[in-house]
């Protein structure tokens, strides 16, 4: 069998330290697996950098997963030209806005084979991992009775693909029927998350912000917009009592650990042998088993 590689396509930030913190802790979890012959973590602001990582790379079948919630500028057309991806079309993914699943390539000038797959944020495995960090927030692997769930977006003014994101799996979660309410808010559009207690009925409300890494929205904007603390920098406590309600804020979904397995399972569909790596890391991942779920490297403001 050839040798095969994992990239995980990630922002990365020259500002905020922790945004890189999740890449690097799923590709720990995956590395643990021994599913891939090299792992290798690559970003648009930091080291190591998309243009070089695929250079660096001695296998021959590369699948190349962003660490994205959407589709969009970054996966269309920043990763791809980065990664010097010949034949590339945003077409060949003939997605919706939320379908993008592979799209097989070569890097011809390194004469590898390099499966270029959707973003994270819109795999079907995402669904679970948004229902994982409500249950890590509140302790409790059955919350579900007596709650609602927000899913917090960033909005569509600067790319519409963001919001259908946020409603993809907003819609998979109602229909479970786990929670008593389960509604989609934004940062920048209606319904706003500063108004989150006006669109539950519930008395609890866990909060789920769909962005990869913890930084300015999640830590800072949210918790204010939101009435859980004055000045982000105080922190707040988990959960918050605001208008009635107790908001239990669980900051970024990608810092949970259960994200590793949406990168594997993007790989696999795009064709990566990958034995029993899934079921190893929903293993490793899974809160019943004490893993704290959390992949970031501080505690929660106000824990």
């Amino acid at each position: 069998m050839d040798m095969q590689a994992l990239v995980i396509a990630a922002h990365g930030s020259h500002l905020n330290p922790d945004a890189s913190t999740p890449t690097y802790a799923h590709a720990d979890t995956i590395r643990e697996t021994g599913a891939f012959d090299e792992v290798r973590e690559a970003f648009w602001k930091e080291e190591p950098h998309f243009r070089e990582v695929i250079r660096t790379l001695e296998s021959d079948e590369v699948f190349v997963v962003p660490l994205f919630i959407s589709e969009g500028y970054f996966t269309e057309q920043v990763i791809p030209r980065e990664l010097r991806l010949g034949g590339w079309e945003p077409d060949k993914w003939e997605s919706d806005g939320t379908s993008a699943s592979q799209v097989t390539l070569e890097a011809e000038d390194v004469g590898k084979t390099i499966h270029y797959c959707g973003p994270v944020g819109t795999h079907d495995a995402m669904t679970d991992v948004i229902v994982q960090r409500a249950e890590s927030v509140t302790d409790d692997p059955d919350v579900g009775e007596g709650f609602g769930l927000a899913v917090v977006g960033h909005g569509t003014e600067r790319n519409e693909n963001s919001a259908k994101a946020i409603e993809y799996h907003t819609e998979r979660i109602r229909k479970r029927d786990r929670f008593d309410e389960v509604k989609a808010v934004f940062m920048d559009e209606e319904p706003e998350v500063d108004d989150v207690t006006e669109f539950f009925e519930s008395d609890d409300i866990v909060v789920v912000p769909l962005f990869i890494a913890d930084g300015y929205h999640t830590q800072e904007d949210i918790p204010e917009d939101m009435g859980l603390t004055e000045d982000y920098r105080l922190g707040w406590d988990v959960p918050a009592e605001v208008d009635g309600h107790r908001i239990w804020y669980a900051g970024a979904v990608g810092t949970e650990g259960l994200m590793a397995d949406v990168l594997l399972e993007r790989a696999a569909d795009a064709g990566a042998e990958l034995g029993d790596a899934i079921d190893r890391v929903r293993q490793i991942t899974s809160p019943a088993n004490g893993a704290d779920g959390d992949a970031s490297r501080h505690s929660q403001a106000g824990d």
